[in-house]
């Protein structure tokens, strides 16, 4: 299959940007269906946005924390989930402990 460079336009920026003949070929040996959306700036931003963004579920944000009190020792902690009163929570040593 013959390529040739083409010039598609930058979903975050708006800029235009070359797709060249080259970068065709790796998509293609990839299996890479889609053309490229972003251009090699607004890629390199947005890999290093998720690299650096905060941990959790979704990305970019960061995860939200909910105060509750350790079944085990009673200190107050923070856990990633939304305790009910039918389940113990415990801080993460007593988990941890218990985990073993």
């Amino acid at each position: 299959m013959s390529f040739t460079d083409r010039e598609l336009q930058c979903a975050d920026c708006g800029v235009t940007f070359t797709f060249e003949a080259a970068e065709q070929e790796f998509f293609a040996e990839k299996g890479f269906t889609n053309d490229p959306k972003r251009c090699g700036d607004c890629r390199r931003a947005k890999k290093q946005e998720s690299r650096s963004g905060g941990g959790g579920g979704s990305y970019g944000s960061p995860r939200q924390m909910h105060p509750a009190v350790c079944a085990a020792c009673g200190i107050d902690t923070e856990v990633p989930f939304m305790p009910s009163q039918d389940r113990p929570v415990y801080c993460r040593e007593c988990f941890n402990a218990n985990k073993q």
